[in-house]
Formats: structure tokens, C-alpha cells, sequence
């Protein structure tokens, strides 16, 4: 009888270390996310960054035929209120001439408004034809003044070292005179 006491006090034994080897290891698991939280949230982006990484950008101020820059990301952002005659030179283009492939009404959401990053996809320069005054290239659009990229009222690269159209970013249209960036 003896014996048979012994066996149960083992099976108990086992149990009851198996239990705590379990707790244990809960509670070593639930220390180790407390102390890992603050590393990884100090990874994440500060208020002040993702309070940048959308826009609103009111479009009534812009005239038809004008162009306006807003900054997001740290980047220039070309908003131009196109002309019946620029929308008509972008989507008449031949795609088989140019060398980033892309339709116009790839590149907008509505005709009349084209929306690109102003960053040359050359080497990063801020390319003229924002203001009435600057040089727009051979193609009415943008000039890269640094190594001669030119682009065309759609943003697209025409001539010139640039290997890419200027990028158009993430937007849409809250109403008809507003758009959110980003």
C-alpha cells in the first residue's frame, strides 16, 4: 500500500511541476513582450511624420492653365490645372514614342488636373515649369535644367536622360476643389 501511495504522490509531482514549467514559461513570454513593446514602438514613425504623409490641397486657387506646389514627404508636388489644349497634347500622344510607356488617363483622375511628384527620375532635381515665366521643354510640360530631361503636360519623360515619367502619387478626390495626397 505504501507503493501505491508513492505512485500518486509522483503522478501529482509530475503534474504539478509540468503546471508551473507551463506558468513559468507564460510569464517569462508575457515579460519578454513588455520589455520588447518600448524597443518596437520607438520603430514606428513620430506623430509629427505621419501627420505628414497625407495632404489636403484646396484646388480652387489654381486657374486653368496655372500650376500650384505643395510639399508632402519632404517632396515637391506638381498640381497643374491643365488646359483643354495641354489634355488634348497629353492623350494624343503616340505611346510607341515615348519612353516610359504610359497613357494619360493612366496618369490622371480627371483630365483637367494632373497631379505628379516634382522630382526628376533622373537624379533628383526639382525640374522648371511650375511658373508661366519658366522654361517647359520641348513638349510643354517640364524642363530639367541639370542633365536636359524634358516632360510633357502629362508628366511623362520625352527627351532626355531621365528613365522614368514623373511619379504620380497616391490621391484622390474629397470633392471637386479638394484632393488628399498620400
Amino acid at each position: 500500500m505504501t507503493a501505491h501511495m508513492h505512485t500518486e504522490h509522483d503522478d501529482d509531482g509530475e503534474t504539478r511541476r509540468d503546471f508551473m514549467a507551463i506558468l513559468a514559461g507564460a510569464f517569462g513570454a508575457i515579460g519578454a513582450a513588455i520589455a520588447a513593446f518600448p524597443l518596437l514602438n520607438s520603430l514606428s514613425p513620430a506623430r509629427d511624420t505621419l501627420a505628414l504623409a497625407t495632404i489636403e490641397v484646396d484646388l480652387s486657387d489654381i486657374p486653368e492653365g496655372s500650376s500650384k506646389t505643395v510639399m508632402w514627404r519632404g517632396k515637391p508636388v506638381f498640381i497643374r490645372h491643365r488646359t483643354p489644349e495641354q489634355i488634348k497634347a497629353a492623350e494624343s500622344v503616340n505611346l510607341q514614342s515615348l519612353i516610359d510607356k504610359q497613357t494619360d488617363e493612366e496618369r490622371v483622375k480627371k483630365p483637367e488636373w494632373l497631379v505628379t511628384v516634382g522630382v526628376c527620375t533622373h537624379l533628383g532635381c526639382v525640374p522648371m515649369g511650375q511658373k508661366e515665366s519658366d522654361n517647359h521643354g520641348d513638349f510643354g510640360g517640364w524642363f530639367c535644367p541639370c542633365h536636359g530631361s524634358h516632360y510633357d503636360t502629362s508628366g511623362r519623360i520625352r527627351k532626355g536622360p531621365a528613365p522614368k515619367n514623373l511619379t504620380v502619387p497616391p490621391y484622390a478626390f474629397l470633392s471637386d476643389t479638394k484632393i488628399k495626397i498620400g
